[in-house]
């Protein structure tokens, strides 16, 4: 029988609270009950006059920034106007039925004239670590390091070409010392601090909009101004630290602050895994001198096909040379500026020799073969590849720092940036991390026996040894308890 449901009920006056109206398992419950905010009434009373007009509560400030980024909504204007009539929303922040949500132009000037020059972000993210860390959620023996690109606020078409200098790696003068230490052993004449120094220029697109932007390139089809999120996560996908640098910054000269951050934070891993962009002799050196364990993959040789590889050409550590696959011996000519040791053959017999096709293509007929002077701490990463404790480490990369970027991207409004400027998106990296942090301390510490044995062995058969009990487990209990168990 075909009915028809009456409109009267809207104009229906009922006696209801705003707790009533929002689901006892809803999201925003289990965030409130994770984190207490009101640490960040101490963290920033100094920011405050103690005369003048009352302000806007500050956590109420702070949380809306939260549901921005844990529900990902696109602009904090559309956060004001979901938290408008989103009763959810509005338990969460303390509203009732008739009061007014800030406007959304607030956030953003606190954040100029009173947050900028703070370090409240990264106090707030620092202080969601700490409670997983007490809850006993983070495990920051092994951390899984890589960046990610976030599209700039900024026309790609609208830009200055500029000369500027190259800038200086950080192990630079420590470098140049192993250079001419080296030199000196081999006989060579000292590289003068000079010769170092001598400042390296190159040409770059400055954006016009967004200055501190950098222009990356990955394809033909892929050019903009973008920004890069660097991460260090643990194996169960908890962010560990941050930085944001300009888009066009090597993923390698972040490796060393992200782990004396995370070091500072949550105390000295012993492995780190990452891709090959962080597999350089200057990482793998760093590494190894801090005891820490270099997890990264095997990478494909670059030379041209139908050449023989550099594998193929071998190292005599004890007479100083390298071997072809003839049987030649290539001598030492030199350390260069760069660091690398250049191995050079004999002109007279390659112009002979049947494999000269395979080897060089040199005018005069000789092959150089280079070897960092920190090489053998890329080769004994390289042996430790094979090991069973690193291929299991290395295979959990995917499963937690590339996890975290794609929820950050997919779920939580990552892909694209509305803010410019270097230290507003540090803002954004910082809070969207934290929010990532929180949701899962929320949903797993949340009250109830079924989370609580969740919670209990997810901690217990986190690795892949014993990986495979949880899904079962999971599975079993969200086929009795349904699928609010789900997180």
């Amino acid at each position: 029988m075909l009915s028809k449901k009456s409109s009267n009920a809207r104009d229906q006056l009922e006696m209801v609270t705003v707790d009533q109206l929002v689901p006892q398992d809803h999201l925003v419950r289990k965030l409130e009950a994770a984190i207490d905010f009101s640490f960040i009434y101490d963290r920033v009373k100094d920011l405050y006059s103690e005369v003048g007009r009352p302000s806007i509560d500050v956590v109420l400030l702070i949380k809306l920034p939260f549901i921005q980024y844990i529900f990902g909504i696109r602009s904090m204007r559309q956060t004001i106007k979901e938290t408008q009539t989103n009763m959810a929303y509005r338990w969460f922040l303390g509203l009732g039925f008739h009061e007014s949500v800030p406007h959304f132009s607030t956030f953003g000037k606190n954040y100029e004239r009173r947050f900028a020059e703070s370090e409240l972000f990264e106090e707030i993210f620092i202080e969601i670590l700490e409670t997983a860390i007490k809850k006993k959620l983070i495990s920051a023996d092994h951390i899984f390091i890589d960046s990610t690109h976030v599209k700039a606020s900024a026309n790609k078409h609208k830009f200055e070409k500029k000369m500027v200098v190259k800038e200086t790696r950080a192990y630079q003068n420590q470098l140049q010392k192993e250079i001419n230490q080296d030199r000196e052993y081999h006989g060579k004449k000292l590289i003068i601090e000079e010769k170092f120094e001598k400042k390296e220029m190159k040409e770059i697109k400055e954006s016009t909009t967004d200055p501190e932007s950098g222009y990356y390139v990955k394809d033909e089809r892929t050019k903009q101004f973008a920004y890069s999120f660097h991460a260090a996560s643990d194996r169960k996908g908890f962010v560990l630290g941050t930085i944001v640098t300009p888009g066009n910054t090597h993923d390698s000269l972040i490796l060393e602050p992200l782990v004396k951050q995370v070091s500072k934070t949550v105390g000295k891993p012993k492995a780190v895994a990452a891709d090959a962009a962080y597999k350089t002799p200057a990482i793998t050196k760093y590494l190894f001198e801090n005891e820490i364990t270099p997890v990264l993959p095997y990478t494909r040789p670059r030379t041209k096909e139908g050449f023989f590889r550099k594998h193929e050409y071998v190292y005599d550590e004890y007479y100083d040379c390298y071997l072809c696959p003839a049987g030649e011996v290539l001598k030492y000519s030199t350390t260069n500026k760069e660091g690398y040791r250049e191995y050079k053959s004999s002109k007279q017999v390659c112009a002979n020799c049947p494999f000269l096709s395979q080897c060089t293509e040199s005018k005069d007929h000789q092959k150089v073969v280079t070897r960092h002077v920190w090489q053998e701490y890329l080769e004994e990463a390289d042996h430790l590849r094979h090991t069973p404790e690193v291929k299991e480490i290395y295979s959990k990369r995917k499963e937690t720092i590339e996890r975290v970027f794609a929820d950050a991207k997919e779920k939580h409004g990552m892909r694209w940036t509305t803010l410019r400027g270097l230290k507003k998106l540090s803002m954004q990296a910082m809070l969207t991390f934290a929010a990532l942090n929180l949701k899962k301390i929320a949903n797993w510490t949340w009250g109830g026996v079924k989370s609580r044995i969740l919670c209990k062995f997810n901690t217990m058969f986190s690795t892949t040894t014993f990986g495979y009990v949880y899904y079962p487990l999971h599975f079993f209990l969200r086929k009795f308890h349904g699928p609010s168990l789900d997180m």
